[in-house]
Parts: structure tokens; C-alpha cells; sequence
């Protein structure tokens, strides 16, 4: 008699214990969406600029998180480039200050701002990121979808 109890109390414990683990939870990163958008400007071979951002948000919310920027361009060996942003129906504002992008190999320089992660600033779904090297007319643009 006492084993039969003993028994059908870890069933009651334990039946619930396994339903409950069949259905894994959502962790915290597959909430998120991460992904890059990138874009080359100009009419010459290469990217000159060229842009990469990567951006992250969460399943069914219209605002992005922007984690890095990065601009590159080819055909020089320094530069100074700044990235700049535009939400919906706003007007341009400047994201990153003027920074000094490095050579990295042969004709080619590059610079970021921002790091890995979940972090940075957010912006509406739509906003335009372009990053701009000074003295260059065209800019590299990106979409955050």
C-alpha cells in the first residue's frame, strides 16, 4: 500500500515534469532576428563607398536595433567617413562623427562603429543608413526592413 502511494505521488510529479520539457521555451535569442543589409555606391568597379549594417529586432515589432555600421571603400588608402540615418518622414541626422578609416590592404580603407550584440540605438522599420567618405559626392545607402 505505501509503495502504491509512494508511486502515484512521483507520477504526479513527474508526468507534468516531462510535458512541460516537450515544448522547449523560446530563449532569449531566437526572439531576435538578426541581419545585415549591405550596398556599393558609384559607377566604378568596386564599392566606392560601400555599406554594411547589421541590425536586429524582435518577431512582430516594427522598431530595429542597429548594432554596427560599417563603411569601406576602395580605390584609396585613408579616408574620413561618418554614417548618417533617416526614420520615415524625418529629415537626415548624423549617427557617427567624422572617424578616420584605416588601410587595410593594397587600395582599400575601412572603419566602423558600434559593436557585436543586441545593442545600440533603435529606429523605426524603413529607416535609411547611407555611410558617406568626405570629398566623396556618392554615399552608400541601406534599408532596415
Amino acid at each position: 500500500m505505501q509503495r502504491m502511494i509512494i508511486s502515484a505521488a512521483l507520477a504526479a510529479v513527474l508526468v507534468p515534469l516531462a510535458a512541460a520539457s516537450a515544448v522547449p521555451a523560446p530563449t532569449a535569442a531566437q526572439a531576435y532576428v538578426d541581419k545585415r543589409v549591405r550596398d556599393c555606391a558609384g559607377k566604378a568597379s568596386g564599392c566606392r563607398p560601400g555599406a554594411v549594417a547589421h541590425y536586429w529586432y524582435k518577431r512582430g515589432s516594427s522598431a530595429r536595433g542597429v548594432g554596427w555600421v560599417y563603411a569601406s571603400r576602395e580605390g584609396a588608402r585613408t579616408g574620413t567617413a561618418r554614417w548618417l540615418f533617416k526614420k520615415p518622414g524625418d529629415t537626415w541626422k548624423t549617427g557617427g562623427a567624422w572617424k578616420r578609416a584605416g588601410r587595410v590592404g593594397g587600395t582599400f580603407a575601412e572603419t566602423s562603429w558600434g559593436r557585436d550584440g543586441h545593442t545600440g540605438p533603435v529606429y523605426p522599420r524603413g529607416t535609411r543608413i547611407c555611410v558617406q567618405f568626405r570629398g566623396l559626392p556618392t554615399k552608400a545607402c541601406v534599408s532596415l526592413k
